[in-house]
Order: C-alpha cells, then structure tokens, then sequence
C-alpha cells in the first residue's frame, strides 16, 4: 500500500477522531488475495452477505462518489504493524498490549476464522471513510466468543491511559459491541455463525447502522 492509503486506512482500523481521507486515493481496485476459504467449514459463505457498490452508495447517500480503496480488500485478517507511527496521540510502537485489537484483525476475529472479506470505501467529497467485513465460523457458539473475547479486549483498552482515544465511548450488549472514539467508530455484531465488523469515519451514525442491519438481514438463519 502506498503511504497515502495507510494513513486513510489506520483511520478506520483506529476508529479515532480524524478528518478522514480528504483525497482520492487513486489507482485501479484488484481482485482480493486468496483466502482462508478454501476448506471453510463455515455454514455462511461470507462473500454472500456483504453489500454491492450500488447498495453501499445508496446507503451512505455518496452515489458515485464513494468508490473502493484500491488495494484494500481483503480476504484474510490484515495485522499492521505498531511500529509504522501513524497513530495520532499515540507515539511510535507505543500502541498498550491491551489495546492490541485497534491494529491487529486476527486479534478482532480470532484464531477459528474458516472465512473471511473485508472491503473498504471512499467518499473523498464529505471526507469519509467506510468498511464492512465479515468473519465466518464453524458454528454460532464459536462466532459468539470470538465476539465475547473481543468486547473484553476493548473493555480493557477503554480502561487504559489511552482509551478514551483509541475506544472512546463504548457500547456492549450480549451480541454486539461498538466503540465511538469521536467521529470514527466501530461495531461489532455476531449473527448465527458470523461476526460482522462495519466501521466508519465522518459518516451519520445512522449509515453504519443501516450497513449493519442490512448485512444481518442477508445472514441466512
């Protein structure tokens, strides 16, 4: 990824208050790496629950001006490294153990991940940033305490020196939980075998809920 696109990117994993990506990241959107999928004893194909471009827009209300990060979707749970200095209020390789999650996916979805797909979206014009992702398990049992693990991940970060800025205000509940650092934010929900991960900035908290609702709609039973 060029540096441009990591620093618009680390304000969605960070979900912290930022200006978004007020640029264009430029270049021409690939087909994301193989995954994890191959052998998935998931009951829920993963690919099929997530939103199309067209819904994304009319959802967000960008129209054609919310288009794909080049280069970020993905397949697998993407880990970026601490030391990469990008964290605003947060100094190089200074990232808390207990707040680990905020940059590492396969602390978020867990070690029984049998699928997974992520895709990110720009809408330069209001300065936003928006991504929805799915995680598929073997079973509902599994989803759920990978969902517990993580509330309890974010519960210790929020408590941390840093937590009002990489957490903020959180929000958990026995299927979800959210984080609100700001103008950013995170939610989490499991449904049936699959964790759902929909995370935002400068967008109306209405449009992350939209996104989510829908995407739980499309989880088969």
């Amino acid at each position: 990824m060029t540096g441009r696109v990591l620093v618009c990117v680390s304000a969605i994993l960070t979900a912290i208050v930022t200006a978004g990506c007020a640029h264009t990241v430029s270049g021409v959107a690939t087909r994301p790496v193989p995954g994890i999928d191959e052998d998935s004893r998931s009951p829920v194909d993963v690919d099929t629950v997530l939103l199309d471009l067209a819904q994304m827009r009319a959802i967000t209300g960008g129209g054609p001006d919310l288009t794909p990060v080049p280069g970020t979707e993905s397949k697998v749970p993407v880990d970026i490294p601490t030391d990469m200095g990008f964290l605003p209020g947060v100094a190089a390789g200074g990232l808390p153990p207990e707040c680990g999650w905020v940059l590492a996916e396969s602390e978020i979805f867990g070690p029984a991940v049998e699928e997974f797909h992520k895709a990110t979206y720009q809408n330069p014009v209001r300065g936003g940033l928006i991504s929805q992702a799915a995680a598929g398990y073997r079973d509902a049992a599994t989803a759920e305490r990978t969902l517990a693990d993580l509330t309890r991940h974010i519960s210790e970060c929020a408590r941390s020196p840093q937590g009002p800025a990489l957490a903020g205000d959180l929000t958990a509940t026995d299927d979800a939980v959210r984080t609100r650092p700001g103008g950013c934010g995170r939610d989490y929900r499991v449904t049936s075998a699959v964790l759902i991960e929909v995370t935002f900035c400068s967008f109306p908290e209405s449009v992350p809920d939209l996104v989510m609702t829908n995407i739980v709609r499309k989880v088969p039973g």
